[in-house]
Order: C-alpha cells, then structure tokens, then sequence
C-alpha cells in the first residue's frame, strides 16, 4: 500500500502529533508498505531526511514554532503522480490539509482526516482571536472532515464530539499508539541525581509545550500549592515554549525555585528516565484529543492527576490508575497531589501496576493493526462507488466540485461566526451550491 501522509507540522517540532504521524509511518515502513510524508519546511529540518517533502512556506508563523504553507507547487504535484498513493491521511483541516483534499480529487483517491485537536482551544496564535473565531474553527473543521472519505478520532469522547458538532462521515476511534516496553526501560536514580534531586523526594511532573491551551499556568499553581505544605516534593518541568518564564517567576514569587526543576525538551533515553523519576505526572490540558503523555506515563508506572478532558476520562480511572477532577481547582487538584502523596509504599505499587496495564491498550502493534485495516476498508468503498469514466473532464471537474467545496465551507463557517447568520440558512445556501457545481460536473 502506497500512503501520504500530509501535516502542517512535523520534525523537528516535538509533539504529540508529530510523534503520531512518525511511529504510524515507521511501523506501516516495516510491515512493507510505502510512506510520502508531506509537511512545511522548518529551521532545523534534517537536510538528508528521506521520503518526506517540504512544501515551501512562511516560518515562526505569529511568533509561535509553525509554519505556514504556500500554494501547491508544480514539485508537489509530479511528487505524488510518480508515487501514485492509495489513500492519503491528512492531519489538519487547514493549510496543507486543504492542499490534500485537492490532491485527493485530482488523482481520485480516499482521504481520512484524524482530528488531532480541538482547534477552538488554539485560536490565540490568531490575530484577532475571539468567540467568533472559535465558532469559525469549529466550523470549519467540521465542515472539512465532511469532505473526507472517512475521520479518525483519537479516543471515544472525540468522536461523540465530532458527531453532536454534525459531522457525517463514518468516524472510528484509533489512538495513537506507544511503545509500551520503552517506557519501562528508563533510569529515574540517575535522572534524579543529575537534577540534585533527592533520592526520597516525591516528584510531580509534566512533560508539555509550555503554552496557553496547554494550561500549564493552573497547572503549576496548584502543584506550587501542593509543594508550599511539603518539604522534600519537587516539581519537574520537561519542555520548552512562551510560558516557561512565568512559570519561574511564579516559583520565584512563591520562594520555591530551588524545588523547580526545568530540563527542556528530552528525547528518547531521557524522556523514559524523566518518567521514570516521577511520583505523579501531572496534566490539565483542554485541547488534547488523546493525550499521548498519559500513556507514555502509565506505561512507564506513573499513575496521573488529570482535569477531566477528551482523551483524559478515557484512560485516567479515578483511584484506579490515577485521579481526575471535574475542572480547573487549584485546591482540588493539590488535594489530590495530596492523596498521593500519604499513600502507603503498597498503595503507590497498586495504582503504578494498573497504570501500566491500562497503557497495554495503546500499544502500537494493535493501532497499527488497526490502522492499516481502516485503510484498506477505506481504499475498497472509495473505488467501488468511484465512477467508472476516468476523462481528463471528469478530472477537472472533480477538481472544480473539491475547489467550490473548500470555498465553500470556509464560507459557511465565516457566515456563521461572525455575521450570525443561523446555521440551517447557511446549510441551505451551502446545499443549492454543491447542487449547481454536481450537475455541472455530470
């Protein structure tokens, strides 16, 4: 099987989603297949990296690490008419994401889109971010995964989402999936001994791009709570991003920069040992659909306390393998630090064994399984319901049907948020457009 896969982002940005996309590709590599990945050229890209495109664009997009895109080049199309993929997998809704449902009707093949984000929850990186822009983005991406042959969604709590939001093309669950014996595998006496971290310390971490929708500021505050009633407690910070000196200056405020640890982004034997070194992993994102650190995690025996999220109440069982709250509560969330922190050694034991049997479900032999099924049930409906005349009209039309689609939905999704225009207008309107453009194109 022949598959692209097309991302806004991509190494050497260091995040969940580009992880996903790196072991999905990997893994489909050893089990014989053919992966293009396709993605926008960064500072620092790897000059003799293989079987990867760079799509010529616009660096440090509004001061943040992204890119953005620039229109499809006479290169990119030639790329993918000597590849021939079967399927294409796109991983935004936006940008490059428009540049594959295009490339998805030139060529006529299936395209499945994975909702990685809940974009409303990103909208500060945009100029002239409001409730406006959220609803747009909302819009947007539902209006986009409509367009594709098929959705994934990370975990069941996004899926139900996608589907209240309207979307109507079939949606399966497939998280990403870890690999769950490297986790095991890391040194957390060695870790601890570099940071002059005491051996009997209780350590609370994260392990996060420091930003907004990441909502490390409530998340440092209540562990800075929990720390003020503990001597010998810690608090580790692994990652890099806008917040990390506001998280130091609120330690420094609290008089407790000596129990904060900041060690930039680790990769491979250092991100195990970082888990390994851990009492308590902390999370409170909102915008995850997954979550993949809570996995990675678990696998390595570290229970969690969480904010209840998407991709959160999936794989953190209250008491179970972790603790979980309704919502942003500096006090609860300390509370629960707490809790952990009184448990007897075999308390501790019991919840760090369930951990790691919890993050067996995410193994990446069983998502890839699964993924390369999806594709293939994918690959099959496409071509069966694909029509029989292949003309280069045919061609163009399809492609003119995709280009008014695109338009479109942008449209629909302005129309709604910012000029309030009520939703079931706005699906008529988009209605009798597809209708003009499908009786040109037969």
């Amino acid at each position: 099987m022949k598959i692209v896969m097309m991302t806004n982002t991509y190494k050497p940005i260091v995040g969940g989603l580009e992880k996903s996309i790196e072991v999905f590709s990997n893994e489909f590599r050893k089990r014989g297949n053919k992966v293009l990945i396709i993605a926008p050229g960064f500072e620092g890209t790897d000059k003799n990296e293989k079987n990867i495109i760079r799509l010529p664009s616009i660096p440090n997009f509004n001061q943040t690490d992204f890119s953005v895109e620039l229109p499809l080049s006479l290169q990119l199309n030639a790329a993918l008419k000597k590849f021939k993929p079967d399927i294409i997998h796109t991983h935004h809704p936006f940008l490059v994401g428009d540049t594959a449902l295009r490339a998805s009707a030139k060529f006529d093949i299936p395209i499945i889109f994975t909702n990685h984000t809940l974009y409303e929850e990103n909208t500060h990186y945009v100029p002239g971010d409001s409730e406006a822009m959220k609803t747009f983005v909302i819009k947007l991406a539902q209006g986009y995964a409509d367009l594709c042959d098929q959705v994934i969604a990370p975990s069941e709590s996004v899926a139900k989402l996608l589907k209240k939001r309207g979307v109507s093309v079939p949606i399966e669950v497939l998280p990403t999936g870890i690999y769950v014996d490297e986790f095991k595998k890391g040194d957390g006496e060695t870790f601890r001994k570099f940071f002059d971290i005491p051996k009997n310390a209780f350590v609370v971490g994260i392990i996060s791009r420091l930003a907004e929708e990441k909502n490390v500021l409530f998340l440092s505050k209540a562990v800075a709570t929990f720390l003020k009633k503990h001597k010998n407690t810690y608090f580790v910070v692994v990652g890099s991003g806008p917040l990390l000196k506001e998280i130091k200056s609120s330690f420094a405020k609290s008089k407790l920069s000596e129990r904060l640890i900041t060690t930039g982004i680790l990769q491979s034997k250092q991100l195990v040992s970082a888990y390994n070194a851990l009492d308590v992993f902390a999370f409170a994102s909102h915008s995850e659909t997954q979550g993949m650190v809570l996995a990675e995690a678990m696998a390595a025996g570290t229970p969690v306390v969480a904010v209840d999220a998407p991709g959160v109440r999936e794989i953190v069982k209250d008491k179970q393998n972790g603790r979980i709250i309704k919502k942003d509560n500096i006090r609860e969330f300390a509370a629960c630090l707490d809790w952990f922190f009184k448990l007897s050694e075999k308390e501790k034991r019991v919840l760090s064994n369930n951990a790691q049997e919890t993050a067996q479900e995410y193994s990446v032999p069983l998502c890839v399984d699964k993924a390369l099924k999806l594709y293939t049930s994918t690959i099959k409906i496409h071509r069966k319901e694909k029509d029989l005349e292949n003309s280069t009209w045919r061609k163009a039309m399809r492609m003119l049907k995709m280009q008014s689609e695109i338009m479109s939905n942008t449209s629909n999704a302005t129309a709604s948020a910012v000029f309030g225009i009520p939703q079931t207008i706005v699906e008529n309107i988009s209605k009798r457009m597809k209708k003009g453009f499908k009786n040109l194109a037969e």
